[in-house]
């Protein structure tokens, strides 16, 4: 199972996480991270580390950012790894429904495809 990571500005990740499993129900290898204003940056960046080896089956690794260019996304394009953990940035509710249902496979590539389609 390719494992996802949500990395957002305030708690936005975790309400996009619930509303995924409102939708599709409970996730695993599934992981939110929050970025606060007055975070420590190499804290979080730390929480994104441990946040994707937590959901590395050996699949790999889909982070996901709110918006492009922004804190959560820096932070999470310095811990991207080719081919192992991909970042795709401006997640929105109906693609994480559809990465929810078709990464219980193990075709990265597909996966992220899709998601971006």
């Amino acid at each position: 199972m390719i494992g996802l990571v949500l990395v957002t500005h305030g708690q936005l990740a975790t309400e996009f996480r619930h509303a995924v499993e409102h939708v599709v129900g409970p996730q695993d290898n599934f992981e939110t991270v929050a970025i606060g204003a007055d975070d420590d940056m190499e804290q979080r960046r730390a929480d994104i580390v441990d946040a994707v080896a937590r959901v590395d089956s050996g699949a790999g690794v889909i982070v996901l950012t709110d918006m492009f260019g922004g804190t959560p996304s820096n932070l999470a394009i310095s811990v991207m790894e080719s081919g192992r953990t991909e970042v795709i940035a401006g997640m929105n509710l109906p693609m994480l429904i559809k990465l929810s249902s078709i990464r219980k496979g193990d075709n990265m590539a597909a996966a992220l495809d899709e998601a971006q389609a």
